[in-house]
């Protein structure tokens, strides 16, 4: 039986906005409260934002912790005492690889950015080559930053939106707070709750040893996300012990993100539209506990691979997935983006005004990816708790849209809020990552979880450098 009065568990030091916003996702993840008396909250400062973002960083990295520390205490019967240290997680939100003697690719191409519109601002989003073909098309311009900035200029900015998008395309014009509010599809959103949880028919236990200081060892993940929250899930998921395959298409790459993200994983690649591939997928996914999935909504059933036919192939998966606008409202299943998230909501000009800034200000790093991604990864371990008491499967289903209602709902962090202390040289891990692009540090861990190390059994490989199968036996 489980002790939670356990004597080494902390009294809770989470207070602010941090534990409002821990409260939250642990409820929305069906987390006992009770268990929040475990977790602290160390170190001071924040990241230079309109929002309260590092609170944000803890909060969600402590309740995909918090999850952990509940799954290991089935087994030994103790719930282990953590803590997050904020100015960690603030960084992981950044970034956490520092490459040593090799440079990271641009994180944006050369046409992606903010644009002055006749009316305003929009963000164009083009890392993609379609999705830039499809913004080029509809600018009639060479990919070119100036020529581009000179043609958006002539548009209004929900006009030249409404077209991008129309030609499948990805941008989004900046509207506020309030006018976000005010818009069909905000208002759809803000009703919707932080994550959408369902209990399916059908299921089996887990096979999974559970070892005390891997809790997640012998779990299999299969990974079809890209950019970026579902990797940031898959990442957690890999450093207590998960088998994560990620799967992509042949020639798909993210240079600006992927050595950051695949840190712990298999990478393999497979043509869902081929006959054989998609039946390699069919298989895998049988043998697999979890599927962390952010494709558009109706994209694996084009394939096929519906939630009836993926229950069908296993009726006991934990299958949570996103999307970028939410699942309700005219804008479910449009494309979206972190960056595009925060033009949206109303994030970027609130940014903008609170800095006095004379253009859109948005959070530091994709920090709205970054907590969606943590919230799908507590969402994983929770569904594999309540399989291992009920052998149900699960469903679980996030959005871009709905975590940025979260971090706003928090209110305005003070424009003279204490700052972090700089990166300091023992924030770094001792050990050199052989990277698939070269040697790198990591900024160590944000969580500590007693008895637990947050590790990584495999450096981060470039995509497609394993075959599409499971290691080990079932």
């Amino acid at each position: 039986m489980l002790d939670d009065r356990s004597p080494s568990s902390p009294t809770s030091t989470v207070v602010g906005p941090a534990a409002r916003f821990l409260c939250e996702i642990w409820e929305a993840v069906g987390g006992d409260p009770v268990h929040l008396r475990h977790l602290a909250i160390t170190s001071a400062g924040a990241l230079p934002s309109a929002f309260y973002v590092t609170d944000l960083a803890a909060a969600a990295i402590g309740a995909a912790s918090l999850a952990v520390a509940e799954l290991a205490s089935l087994r030994s019967g103790t719930f282990p005492a953590l803590q997050i240290d904020r100015r960690l997680a603030s960084f992981w939100f950044l970034t956490s690889l520092r490459p040593q003697g090799w440079p990271m690719p641009p994180q944006w191409d050369a046409v992606a950015g903010d644009y002055q519109t006749a009316d305003g601002w929009i963000r164009l989003h083009t890392n993609a080559p379609h999705h830039r073909d499809a913004a080029m098309a509809v600018l009639k311009t060479p990919v070119d930053r100036e020529a581009v900035a000179r043609t958006v200029v002539k548009w209004e900015a929900e006009a030249l939106e409404a077209a991008i998008v129309a030609n499948n395309g990805c941008a989004a014009s900046m509207r506020t707070l309030a006018e976000w509010a005010d818009h069909p599809q905000g208002q759809s959103v803000n009703a919707e709750p932080l994550l959408h949880r369902a209990t399916t028919t059908g299921g089996g236990r887990p096979r999974w040893p559970r070892p005390a200081a891997r809790p997640l060892q012998g779990v299999r993940v299969m990974d079809l996300t890209r950019i970026l929250a579902g990797p940031v899930a898959t990442r957690f998921l890999a450093a207590f012990g998960a088998e994560v395959l990620r799967i992509d298409p042949y020639g798909w790459e993210e240079p600006g993100t992927v050595p950051e993200v695949v840190l712990g994983k298999r990478c393999a690649r497979l043509d869902l539209k081929n006959p054989d591939d998609r039946q390699t997928l069919e298989q895998l996914l049988t043998q697999a506990d979890v599927l962390v999935h952010g494709y558009r909504p109706d994209a694996l059933a084009r394939l096929g691979l519906d939630p009836l036919r993926r229950r069908e192939l296993n009726p006991g998966l934990i299958d949570v997935c996103l999307d970028a606008y939410g699942w309700t409202g005219p804008w479910s299943g449009r494309r979206g983006f972190d960056s595009l998230i925060q033009m949206s909501t109303g994030i970027a000009n609130a940014g903008m005004c609170a800095m006095g800034r004379d253009r859109p200000a948005p959070l530091p790093g994709q920090s709205i990816d970054h907590a969606t991604g943590y919230l799908m990864a507590a969402a994983v371990i929770r569904g594999l708790i309540e399989r291992l008491h009920t052998g149900l499967g699960c469903e679980a289903r996030a959005s871009l849209a709905r975590t940025a209602r979260l971090l706003i709902s928090g209110g305005r962090q003070p424009t003279d809020a204490a700052p972090l202390v700089p990166e300091q040289p023992d924030d770094l891990s001792e050990a050199i990552e052989q990277t698939g692009w070269g040697p790198a540090h990591r900024v160590r861990p944000p969580a500590s979880i007693e008895g637990i190390p947050m590790s990584w059994d495999l450096p981060a490989p470039k995509l497609g450098s394993s075959s599409a199968a499971w290691t080990g036996n079932l």
